[in-house]
């Protein structure tokens, strides 16, 4: 497929600092919090996911590609594929984070596979990234990253029917939430918030809805519910969804250690599935 050599970049690794200031976390909590919460302050314990806030990208305007994307280079190998999205991960919690903490991710690549399926040509790179703060080790992650080539048209994958659930609650999705999860993200991908490239180039129909935001969405819902934060979570998206897509959140209790949730689209298909689990 590509004529690098590509798996010669497994186990290329680097370290970042990072941290959620309480200023971040207020705006963190300006898109996600629910209403009539207030945010966290300083000391504070973060909400689970909400470290993905405090590593923003910091390539600078002349690095950034034509998707919005920084263009390829450090750790992550030179794939030829134009279209890159984040498929799904899973995570471990094993300490607890708090806003203003200074943390240190360990990132390693742990895989890139070549394959050929429907969509064509495909590279999935795996990461595996260990967050650490003042108590050590603190969240252990596996990030699943997809390359594929730009469609000539739109061909939407086959769709998954919605569960029934045993919860349910919409979520409106608007341009300004998809605007505003970009800014906390420092996430400069187009598909999010221009449409006519989202429509002209990458031949979507309409802006996409970030997959991290619906793994937050979800895990959001399942800690309120549950009344605790789940001490595994994982993710996968399986079929786009779009900000004209009316959207739901839906949990299934399979048992009091591990519930099934999803998001849904239209009332009747699956965009992302989650698992999340709690030691009893």
């Amino acid at each position: 497929m590509d004529q690098v050599n590509l798996s010669s970049w497994i186990n290329r690794s680097e370290i970042r600092q990072g941290c959620l200031s309480e200023m971040a976390a207020q705006m963190a909590h300006a898109v996600l919090g629910a209403k009539g919460t207030q945010p966290p302050r300083a000391g504070d314990l973060l909400p689970p996911l909400w470290h993905w806030f405090g590593f923003p990208p910091t390539a600078s305007m002349s690095e950034l590609g034509n998707d919005g994307h920084p263009r390829l280079g450090g750790i992550m190998p030179p794939v030829r594929l134009n279209r890159r999205m984040w498929a799904g991960g899973a995570l471990e919690f094993l300490a607890p984070i708090r806003v203003g903490e200074v943390l240190t991710r360990e990132t390693r690549i742990a895989n890139v596979v070549e394959k050929t399926g429907a969509a064509g040509e495909m590279v999935f790179v795996t990461l595996e990234h260990d967050i650490s703060g003042e108590n050590g080790l603190a969240v252990r992650e596996q990030q699943d990253i997809v390359y594929l080539q730009i469609p000539d048209t739109f061909r939407a994958p086959k769709q998954i029917p919605a569960p029934r659930g045993d919860l349910r609650e919409s979520v409106e999705v608007s341009t300004p939430l998809l605007f505003r999860y970009s800014a906390i993200t420092f996430n400069a991908h187009r598909i999010h918030y221009d449409l006519p490239y989202t429509r002209e180039v990458e031949q979507y129909p309409d802006l996409v809805v970030h997959g991290p935001l619906q793994a937050n969405l979800l895990i959001d819902m399942a800690t309120r519910h549950r009344g605790r934060a789940p001490t595994m979570f994982s993710f996968r998206g399986v079929h786009p969804v779009f900000a004209g897509d009316t959207l739901e959140l839906s949990t299934t209790k399979t048992s009091d250690a591990e519930w099934s949730l999803s998001t849904i689209a239209q009332g009747t298909h699956q965009g992302m599935q989650a698992s999340a689990i709690w030691e009893i």
